[in-house]
């Protein structure tokens, strides 16, 4: 059956591949982004996915902007929080603006987000709710304190709301993608992306399409006794 879904941060990336795997499982697919206006009108005409804009990070802006989806599309039935940021830094160096900035994005839009369509869920006894996080919430990273401490903050978050949703139908589970080949991953110089593959046992980066594909497991009829939990995808680069 057709769902509704809205991915955050999903004309992009990771995000844009979350995107086009849930379209193709045959659902109606909404995608936010922040600020690149130019990327999501191409976003919208390759793809002929929904596309919405704004910021996150801000619960009043997340409110109106999932009741416009609502209005537009139908109740939401599935949330992915794909949305982040990165403003890294050195600790000493860290200022408390870049440290807001990352929490608010990373950390905060899973409220923000979750909040506008969790009581609709419950209403009709059925909701899945993914939270991406990353290797680096669970292993923590140097100069990324902010980064780091935002996506571990998500694991909480993900436990203790699956416990509340499960008895209405919800599962609330987490993604940990590891180093993926991303436009952001390509950016970084060749030397270091040569010494992160180096730690990877698999010998790659992963690709934006693996961690959709288990996006579309987990939203899935089969994962329906799943919730809770953290799915690891990082080559074997940190293993929990």
């Amino acid at each position: 059956m057709t769902k509704i879904a809205l991915v955050t941060g999903g004309t992009r990336g990771i995000g844009a591949a979350i995107s086009m795997a849930l379209k193709n499982a045959g659902h109606t697919v909404a995608a936010t982004y922040a600020g690149n206006d130019e990327a999501a009108a191409k976003f919208k005409e390759e793809t002929g996915i929904h596309v919405y804009k704004w910021d996150v990070g801000d619960f009043d802006a997340c409110a109106k902007g999932v009741a416009d989806v609502v209005q537009d599309l139908g109740n939401v039935d599935i949330l992915i929080n794909n949305a982040g940021i990165t403003r890294d830094g050195g600790f000493s160096r860290m200022t408390k603006d870049m440290w807001d900035a990352v929490m608010t994005t990373n950390l905060s839009s899973n409220f923000n987000m979750s909040k506008a369509v969790f009581d609709s869920m419950k209403s009709n006894k059925y909701g899945r709710i993914i939270c991406i996080s990353s290797i680096n919430g669970q292993k923590g990273q140097i100069g990324q304190v902010n980064y780091s401490a935002a996506k571990a903050g998500t694991f909480g978050f993900v436990k203790a709301l699956a416990q509340e949703g499960a008895r209405h139908g919800i599962t609330v589970n987490a993604i940990a993608p590891g180093y993926v080949a991303t436009e952001m991953v390509k950016a970084v110089p060749a030397d270091i992306v040569e010494k992160i593959i180096k730690g990877i046992p698999i010998g790659r980066l992963g690709e934006a399409d693996e961690i959709a594909n288990a996006v579309a497991y987990l939203i899935s009829d089969g994962a329906s006794f799943i919730t809770g939990s953290t799915l690891t995808i990082n080559g074997g680069q940190y293993m929990v």
